[in-house]
This record gives C-alpha cells, sequence and structure tokens, in this order.
C-alpha cells in the first residue's frame, strides 16, 4: 500500500519544503523531511528568512562573531551558510537523478527586480559563492528580470524563476529560458543547464475573494495552474524544444509555489491533490505537507494539459474576476512589493541584532 507522498511521486511530482531554517538543520528535522516525507529539495525566499532570523535564537553565534558586517552582507553569509548545508543533504538526490532533482534556491535581493544588470550581477556572484551543483538562483519574472533570466541560462546560471502568476508571465520566463539555450547552441556550448519556473497559486483566491461568488470560491489559483500547464506541455512538445533536447538541454520544469492553503473555511490540501502532474514541483510549508502525508487523496484524473477547457474555465471567471492578466500583473507587482517588505523587516532585524551583540 503506497502512501499519499508516494503517489505523487509515482505520477512523476517531485515534492519539495517551501522553508528553511538553521534550526530545522541543526535538529535533523529537514533530513527526516526527505528521509520520512520524501522531500527532494526546498525553497527559499526573503519572508522565510526574515521569519527564521527574527523568531530563533540558532543565527546569535554566526551574528554575534559578524560584528560590523553591513546587514545585507550578513544575511547573505547566513543564507548561504544554510544553504549549502541543504545542498549537501540534498546532493544524494542530485546525484541519483541526474541533476534533475535535488535542488535548493537561494534569491537575489528583491530591491533588484526592476535592474536587469544589477540582478545579473549580483546571481552571477551568488552563484560563484554558494559554490553548489545543486543550488538554484531565484531571478524573479518582473518585465526586467526575464532579461535576466535570458543572460544568466546563456551564462550557465542556473536559475529558479519566481514571482509568477499568470499564463502570459510563465510563457514570457520560458521564452527568456529558450533563448539563452538557443544563444548557447549558436556558440556550441553546453545546453544542460537548468531551470524551474515558480507559478505562484493560493494569493489568485485572495486577491479575488471577496468578488467571487462563495461556490467558485478558491477555484481561480487552480484554474490559472491548469492554463499555464496546459502551457507547458505545450511547449515541451514543440519542436523548438525538442530541437534543443536533441542537442543536450533539459526542459526547464514548472513548479507551483503558494501552495499552502489560506482560507480557514477551505481543505488544507486544496492545492495539492489538484496539481498533481507529471514533470512539475510542488513545494509545500511544513503543515501543508504534513497534512498531504496525513490525509491526501488524489484526484481522478490527475490536472490535464487541456488548453481549450483551461481557456474556456479562466473566460468563464474572468467575467466575475475581471481581465486575468491584468489581475496577474496586480498580482506580480504585490508580491514584489511583499518581499520589499521582508527584505526591510530582515536587515532592520539584523542591524537590531548585531547592535545586540556588539
Amino acid at each position: 500500500m503506497t502512501n499519499p507522498i508516494q503517489r505523487l511521486g509515482q505520477l512523476g511530482q517531485s515534492l519539495w519544503l517551501d522553508n528553511i531554517t538553521r534550526s530545522l538543520l541543526d535538529t535533523g528535522g529537514l533530513a527526516r523531511y526527505r528521509d520520512e516525507f520524501g522531500i527532494t529539495g526546498l525553497t527559499s525566499n526573503p519572508t522565510i528568512f526574515q521569519k527564521a532570523i527574527a523568531s530563533s535564537d540558532a543565527y546569535l553565534p554566526a551574528i554575534r562573531g559578524a560584528r560590523g558586517a553591513e546587514p545585507e552582507a550578513l544575511f547573505f553569509d547566513l543564507a548561504i551558510d544554510d544553504l549549502r548545508r541543504a545542498a549537501d543533504l540534498f546532493a544524494p538526490v542530485h546525484a541519483r537523478t541526474s541533476g534533475v532533482d535535488g535542488w535548493v534556491s537561494l534569491e537575489v535581493s528583491p530591491l533588484l527586480a526592476n535592474d536587469t544588470p544589477a540582478t545579473i550581477a549580483q546571481a552571477q556572484a551568488l552563484h560563484r559563492r554558494a559554490a553548489r551543483d545543486n543550488l538554484f538562483i531565484k531571478v524573479p519574472g518582473t518585465p526586467a528580470g526575464v532579461g535576466a533570466i535570458e543572460e544568466l541560462i546563456w551564462r550557465g546560471v542556473p536559475i529558479n524563476v519566481t514571482l509568477l502568476f499568470s499564463p502570459a508571465q510563465y510563457r514570457a520566463s520560458a521564452e527568456a529560458y529558450l533563448r539563452g539555450l538557443e544563444r548557447r547552441a549558436e556558440k556550441g556550448l553546453a545546453l544542460d543547464i537548468p531551470s524551474v519556473a515558480s507559478v505562484f497559486i493560493s494569493r489568485w483566491d485572495v486577491k479575488v475573494a471577496e468578488r467571487i461568488a462563495p461556490v467558485r470560491r478558491n477555484t481561480l489559483g487552480l484554474a490559472v495552474a491548469r492554463a499555464c500547464y496546459a502551457d507547458y506541455c505545450a511547449l515541451l512538445a514543440s519542436p523548438r524544444m525538442q530541437h534543443l533536447q536533441n542537442l543536450g538541454a533539459r526542459p526547464q520544469r514548472l513548479l507551483w509555489a503558494s501552495t499552502g492553503t489560506k482560507d480557514p473555511a477551505a481543505p488544507d490540501i486544496l492545492y495539492v491533490g489538484h496539481l498533481a502532474a507529471a514533470l512539475t514541483i510542488n513545494t509545500l510549508p511544513e503543515a501543508t505537507l504534513k497534512a498531504w502525508a496525513d490525509h491526501g487523496e488524489l484526484p481522478k484524473p490527475p490536472l490535464a494539459a487541456d488548453a481549450a477547457a483551461a481557456a474556456r474555465e479562466l473566460a468563464a471567471l474572468a467575467e466575475t474576476v475581471g481581465d486575468i492578466e491584468a489581475l496577474g500583473g496586480e498580482l506580480q507587482h504585490e508580491g514584489a512589493a511583499a518581499f520589499d517588505k521582508s527584505w526591510h523587516a530582515l536587515l532592520d532585524t539584523l542591524a537590531q541584532r548585531l547592535k545586540e551583540t556588539a
């Protein structure tokens, strides 16, 4: 008898943890998630690190030893230490899957979301400094970020594209990835540069909760996901992608982000079973992971790549909530602003901790 997590694996989906803390590393909690829950990677973001550093004394020895440091430089010291340890923990998964799985992610400063050259420079510097083969650099899929994605793939930096919300935003990031690979192909360079595209789900339903009929609540995020999945499968089947694969490229994988249920009246695993699909990743908060392990049930059939059905569903929802792509733009802007806020809070926390340990 297989358990709910094993059934997702058998379907061809990877489960990653949407969290990292030094305590989780020090206590062996992350290793247990790998060994007992089948977790094969993790993601981080400014909000996760801000909460971890603000709520834990596990970072105090390192902060105490960094007197005189600037808060941003100190943050990257702490984050890279944590993520190197996590990358080493997942290194056996990375080796076993020939680099398909076993990844961790480090985000560039969210303050650079609209600065293409600065994003490229920082992403390259962080990648060199982290010095781990299974560490993605997270770059936002904003208009400025799209240019950075192409250039970084061309330069051979593995990228996790973050802050994607709408189908058009996903397609733009995938196009940037393909352009980067095509530039490498023209120069005869290796094309095995991994990437994932992270589409945020639950924030859609929070955004429209007050303007949608109760019977259709918590359906928009999944409808957007179905449209993105149809685009993803179409790209995988395209002659352009297949030509690159024939030259040694690997597909950019689709990752479902923001999959913890925000509505207390909705099922706590709402965004897990309905997003079960081959060649995808779901990155789960700890509570959602435990809930799925306890009572997860896969719907039948699993997520299907039906572009026509997805378009009809979105069109019907748009009659109530408005233009989907315009809403996606708002969500991307709000998401970037939220990460900016977390970043400033994180730096303020570190400045205060430095002052306390001086």
